[in-house]
This record gives structure tokens, sequence and C-alpha cells, in this order.
């Protein structure tokens, strides 16, 4: 996991190839729809398209490419999902390293992108995932720009950083805030550390949560037990940053522990990722912390056994 970790960037050199190519014609659709699950999901939030976790589909057009994305290839919601929309005759394409979503795309010619199969969680596979999908859907900026993430993300700087925090977050629950315009970065925190670090954490944006998460807070018996972190942008619009410094002063009024992590990079997807990497590390030496395997996810492995 440390390795996977720190040569992370790396992913980011990577040049997808667009298998069955001819049969997808990007232009043609004004709305996508990417199915997926847990880490095969998340460069989906990343840029904003909409995502699906679910059996089934939601209704769309024909005008909607549906986009199965499962690291495996054999996740089984996304499956359902995929073949769901093929008996509706509707646009699909698929993003896997194999398995049964492989199979399915090479046998009846649907466009799809294969991805590295290196070992790695699924979770810690966002780079590859967000140059498949902004390959395949035609994102040409977006695959520029974070082509050049190699050469800007500061590893050494992330892994300092989460190795701090993780020190201020032993025995804690972790809560992330941000705004909703990153609220897919808090979200990707909170899957580092459940899956990673195998603790509860919980994430919520601004303002939504001053009406109503943060009374839960209104006290000081709690103190003890969660921690919070702040995702700031100074992109951010300037009443929702008010909001995050009058509710850190709340909180720390009622005892709590508050860090802080500004946004910081050349472009919107440097500052993402260098951020992510923060959390990559924080939930990485938490489960060192713990005694716990970072790497393996021995619950869902079960659960699955118990699911077929």
């Amino acid at each position: 996991m440390y390795e996977s970790i720190k040569n992370f960037h790396k992913q980011f050199l990577w040049k997808p190839e667009i298998k069955n190519k001819d049969a997808l014609l990007v232009a043609k659709f004004s709305s996508f729809l990417l199915c997926g699950m847990g880490g095969s999901a998340l460069a989906g939030d990343l840029l904003g398209i909409r995502v699906w976790r679910n059996y089934n589909l939601p209704e769309v057009g024909g005008d909607t490419l549906i986009i199965a994305s499962s690291y495996s290839g054999n996740t089984e919601e996304t499956i359902d999902a995929f073949k769901t929309a093929l008996s509706k005759k509707l646009p699909v394409a698929a993003i896997t390293t194999g398995g049964k979503l492989l199979e399915i795309a090479s046998q009846d010619k649907i466009p799809y992108i294969r991805l590295p199969n290196t070992g790695i969680q699924p979770r810690m596979s966002t780079g590859f995932m967000l140059r498949a999908l902004s390959k395949l859907i035609g994102l040409e900026k977006v695959y520029q720009e974070i082509g050049q993430l190699p050469k800007l993300i500061d590893i050494s700087s992330a892994e300092r950083q989460g190795k701090e925090l993780s020190q201020n977050l032993r025995g804690k629950i972790p809560i992330i805030y941000s705004s909703n315009k990153n609220f897919a970065l808090s979200y990707n925190w909170k899957i580092k550390f459940n899956e990673t670090a195998k603790i509860p954490a919980f994430c919520n944006a601004f303002p939504e949560l001053n009406h109503n998460e943060m009374t839960g807070f209104d006290t000081k018996r709690d103190a003890n037990n969660f921690s919070f972190i702040f995702l700031e942008d100074l992109d951010d619009d300037q009443r929702i940053l008010k909001r995050m410094r009058i509710t850190k002063k709340l909180l720390e009024d009622r005892k709590f522990n508050v860090s802080c992590f500004r946004l910081h990079g050349t472009s919107v997807w440097h500052k993402t990722f260098q951020n992510l990497l923060i959390a990559d590390w924080t939930a990485y030496y938490l489960a060192k912390y713990y005694g716990t395997d970072p790497a393996e996810v021995p619950m869902v492995e079960e659960f699955k056994q118990l699911i077929k």
C-alpha cells in the first residue's frame, strides 16, 4: 500500500486506448451516466458527471451514454446496470481491467477502455480511472491537464501532512466538511478512512450542514470522540468561507478539534489530487497505528461470499 500511494502520481502518465472506437460517437451524446460502486465511481464524482450506484438504471434517453465502470469487471450492481442498458438497446461503454464486463464488451463490440491491472485496490486507481473516463467522453482539456500532474504533485509534503494529521485523529471519528462544490473530495476522504484505516468516518457540505448537522455537536460530551477536517478552497463562494470560519469557532468553543486544509495548486486538478494524497497518507498511517492491513478489505470480501 505504501508504494501504491508513493507512486500514485505516475498513473497520470498512462495513455488509455479506446477499443471498438468506431462505435463511439461522443459528440452525439448530450449527457453521460457512470454506473459504478466504491472506488470505481470516484472519477465520475470528480468530473461532476451523473453517477449511478445501484442495480437497474434510472430513466435515461437515447442521447445519454451509459458508462459501466468496474475495476474488477465483476461488480454485481454495475454488471446488472450494464445488462439493463443493453436490454433496452441504450448506448453503452465500459471501463475495467477484465472480468465479466470486459468479456461482454469484447464479445459485443462495445467501446471500452482496459485499465492496467497492477494489483492495486480500486480506491487507489482514481488516476487511471480519470484518465480513462476523460478520454472516453472526449474531455481533452481535462485529459491534458491531468497528464501534467506527475510534475506538480508533491508526494513528500502530502505524506508529512498526512502523518501529522493521523496523530491527531487517533481514537477519534473523522468528520470531513467542504463546500458543496468540493463534496467529491470530502467523500473521497471518507472512503479512504473507511477502507484503508478501517474506521468510521462521515462527511457533509456547507451550507446545508449549518441548518441541521452542526446542532448535533452542540455539546461538550462528544468532544473526545470526533475530530473535524475542513477542506478550504479560496475559489469557493466567500459566503461559504465565512460559514467555515464561524462553524470552526463554534466547534472549537465546544472543545472539538478542527484541522483545516487549504487546497493549494496551479490548477483544479493539482489542488484536488494534492489534497487527496494527504487523505491517503493520513488513512495509511492510521491503519499502521491501529495495527490493521491498509490494503485489504476483509469485511467487504466476507460480505461478497455471503451474498453469493
